[in-house]
């Protein structure tokens, strides 16, 4: 009977452990949808001599596998399979200078971006 009640008293344990564990601090928010959803504010676009800003834009960010695509109100071309290195806990951040300009700084309430890349120009300063 005591080695039936110390199996149970180790299995329950056991279990606790492992449900402790899955509901670590290990789910960091930028692996997560947090940043999925609709900024608005100043937003522009240029592309040779056509050229566009909006005062009063969203833009509109979506996740596709480990990419983000970001859908520009007011006719704005859509700007499309941007990949990001996450920075502190709930910032992620796009660097690069190799084809052009691309910095784009996105939390859960605010949304900066200067991305130029093949003659093309995005800006947003937008919050949620």
């Amino acid at each position: 009977m005591k080695k039936i009640i110390a199996l149970v008293s180790v299995i329950c344990l056991s279990l606790v452990a492992f449900s402790c564990i899955s509901c670590s601090k290990n789910d960091d928010p930028a692996d997560n949808d947090l940043f999925v959803g609709t900024y608005k504010g100043k937003i522009s676009y240029s592309n040779g001599d056509e050229r566009k800003s909006v005062d009063n834009g969203s833009v509109t960010v979506v996740k596709t596998g480990n990419d983000y695509y970001f859908r520009f109100s007011d006719g704005i071309e859509d700007l499309k399979g941007v990949s990001f290195k996450k920075e502190g806990d709930h910032t992620l951040v796009n660097i690069d200078f190799e084809d052009g300009v691309k910095f784009i700084k996105i939390n859960a309430s605010s949304l900066t971006m200067l991305y130029t890349t093949d003659g093309k120009t995005w800006t947003a300063n937008a919050k949620r």
